[in-house]
């Protein structure tokens, strides 16, 4: 009976690995993988989403509400940042970098200094549930079946719509797109508020689970670039395994020598896999 507790134990925290991965780096997948821009303001994105989500929970509105607000105040952000500044960097990687670092610092400051070092959390919601000797958050499960439906999401958008294909044409052939009719300046707009948004998302789930601070984004970004690294271009065919992947690999080592530990276990894993297959999971899947 106590092995079957410790195997709950084991998917609980594969669970919790998956969905923090996924959440993470869904939208770095999109700007990044996609786009091309290395986007270091990404876990400025998700700030502004848990910022947004816990200030509309104190006025009063319902959480699931809230994180929806959330979510769209990083996309209108994003939508901005691309407008006056992203969209003349295209084809520019390292450009992308030294931007991007300055914005996420602009932001953090400025965040710092207007609404202090830190913000009254909302506290996790919906109670706990117990396996045995074992508690569990019942909102642990929320993010879990929230990261399904993101990727659920994505697949949808991006292959069985036409702003789906028209993006991933614009992505991969922009001259040719252009060149078809399309108006590749919004459908880049409309990409990267995407990216912004799920970010955003990702803070508003999280936001209940953690301390609100300036540099909150700053715990997602290693495990967000890692996801998106190993997993490589396509955001379903690589993010999805490269998370589940990674997520193995951290519960695996979290729970035999500690979050550390765990930590490490995922810089192992992109070092291999950058040296083995450096164009990720979906590069070597889509290869012909």
């Amino acid at each position: 009976m106590e092995t079957g507790y410790l195997a709950f134990a084991m998917v609980m925290q594969f669970a919790d690995a998956f969905a923090f991965l996924v959440l993470a780096a869904c939208g770095l997948a999109i700007v990044f993988g996609m786009m091309g821009i290395v986007n270091l303001a990404h876990g400025e994105f998700i700030m502004c989403g848990a910022y947004v989500t816990v200030a509309a929970v104190h006025a009063g509105v319902p959480l699931p509400l809230a994180i929806a607000i959330g979510a769209i105040a990083s996309a209108l952000a994003g939508m901005v940042v691309e407008f006056a500044c992203i969209r003349h960097l295209y084809g520019r990687p390292l450009d992308s970098i030294v931007l991007t670092w300055g914005i996420s610092l602009v932001v953090t400051q400025t965040t710092l200094i207007t609404l202090g070092s830190n913000m009254p959390s909302i506290g996790t919601p919906y109670g706990s549930f117990a396996v045995g000797p074992y508690s569990y958050s019942v909102y642990r499960l929320v993010l879990f079946g929230s990261a399904l439906a993101v990727l659920a999401g994505l697949y949808i958008v991006f292959n069985w719509t036409r702003f789906g294909i028209a993006a991933r044409a614009t992505m991969q052939v922009p001259h040719m797109a252009a060149a078809s009719g399309l108006d590749t300046r919004r459908i880049y707009s409309w990409t990267f508020a995407i990216g912004a948004g799920l970010a955003g998302l990702a803070g508003g789930l999280y936001a209940p689970t953690m301390t609100l601070v300036p540099t909150m984004g700053t715990s997602f970004m290693t495990e967000a670039f890692v996801t998106v690294v190993v997993g490589g271009a396509d955001v379903i065919l690589g993010t999805a395994p490269a998370a589940a992947i990674l997520a193995i690999i951290k519960a695996g080592m979290t729970y035999w020598k500690g979050q550390l530990f765990g930590q490490i276990g995922l810089l192992i894993a992109v070092i291999v896999v950058i040296r083995i297959l450096p164009k990720g999971i979906s590069g070597f899947l889509t290869r012909q």
